[in-house]
């Protein structure tokens, strides 16, 4: 709920309006987790919320922490449903990695995410709670920002998506600065060109992951009716309408879209977009043919592309060691029982 939908729901029961500016205080400033907690309310008015509205709808199954002080949860939805989420420490900034659907309909070849297709949407509610979960997992650090990079196709659930970014940017919500929010798309032209629109200052990650398009549509099956020049044109279009500048994701898989070749072709690709590139090397899923390729070959890549004037950057690879990629957790829990408390790897 917004401020201005929450404020209809209590006046339509017959309670003031302005106790919706106090809980959602309570709720996103406060971050309290039960209604009980919220005492400038009445017993009356707690007790209404607390049958009739939920602040958390998920369970979380799993908990897992890696070495590397990533922290990933599984959630189980009311429905059994199960998403992801990350937390992503590295330094004094706290990231979240948040989930917009259950599974995935792109089904890139080496992702875990997609390997049982799509179930179904998540609401913007459900989106939210994930980086709420998160920011409880930060302590005394602040979230700083948030990532839809989790299990799912953004741009594919549009209007949820859009309403969970704007509860999540806003002052009277989670209040993360626009250009801290960072949305990852396999590359839908029609939404990105919608996106821009908006008006808003976040970042746009397109996720290529090769330089042409016939290796495109072996590894990403959905780039079958998207080509690489329409990605190209939208990306211009995002920057145009928002000034901001777009990332090409590129994850390196060995011996497949790794070699400098494609680099090249790559840096071509990059510099008819005013961009850069993200490079992050593989993490293996148990059961897929594909490889995590050497450091010295993601270097050479990277000096590859820097030889030939575009921006890039080779990301670290964060929970190797707890299922950290896009949906491997949830892969290996499956319908699990489920379980409190952490896991450290």
């Amino acid at each position: 709920m917004t401020p201005t939908t929450l404020n209809e729901w209590l006046m339509h029961r017959g309670e003031a309006g302005y106790r919706a500016k106090q809980i959602i205080e309570w709720i996103y400033e406060r971050g309290v987790s039960t209604f009980d907690e919220m005492t400038n309310l009445s017993r009356t008015l707690r007790q209404r919320l607390s049958a009739d509205l939920r602040l958390y709808a998920s369970t979380v199954v799993r908990d897992v922490e890696s070495t590397d002080r990533t922290r990933k949860l599984l959630l189980r939805w009311a429905d059994g449903a199960t998403t992801e989420c990350v937390m992503i420490p590295d330094g004094r900034r706290r990231t979240a990695c948040i989930s917009t659907q259950v599974g995935c309909p792109v089904g890139c070849v080496f992702c875990a995410s997609g390997l049982n297709g799509l179930d179904r949407q998540l609401t913007a509610g459900e989106i939210v709670e994930q980086a709420m979960r998160v920011r409880n997992l930060c302590g005394d650090e602040r979230l700083s920002n948030v990532v839809f990079m989790g299990l799912g196709e953004p741009l594919h659930n549009y209007d949820a998506t859009l309403a969970a970014l704007r509860t999540i940017n806003a002052e009277w919500g989670m209040n993360i600065g626009a250009r801290k929010i960072t949305i990852s798309t396999v590359g839908l032209p029609k939404q990105i060109e919608r996106l821009a629109d908006e008006k808003l200052q976040i970042t746009l990650a397109i996720s290529l992951h090769a330089p042409d398009d016939e290796l495109r549509r072996k590894i990403i099956p959905w780039a079958a009716s998207v080509s690489i020049e329409a990605l190209i044109e939208s990306a211009n279009v995002y920057f145009s309408r928002t000034g901001r500048e777009v990332t090409l994701e590129y994850v390196l898989l060995g011996d497949l879209n790794d070699q400098p070749e494609h680099a090249r072709e790559l840096a071509r690709v990059a510099k008819r977009t005013r961009g850069n590139v993200n490079l992050i090397r593989y993490n293996p899923v148990e059961g897929l043919p594909y490889r995590r390729p050497e450091s010295a070959a993601a270097t050479k890549f990277q000096e590859v592309l820097r030889e030939r004037g575009v921006n890039s950057h080779l990301r670290k690879s964060r929970g190797l060691d707890i299922d950290g990629a896009c949906g491997q957790l949830r892969r290996r829990v499956g319908e699990a029982p489920e379980s409190t408390g952490v896991t450290v790897a």
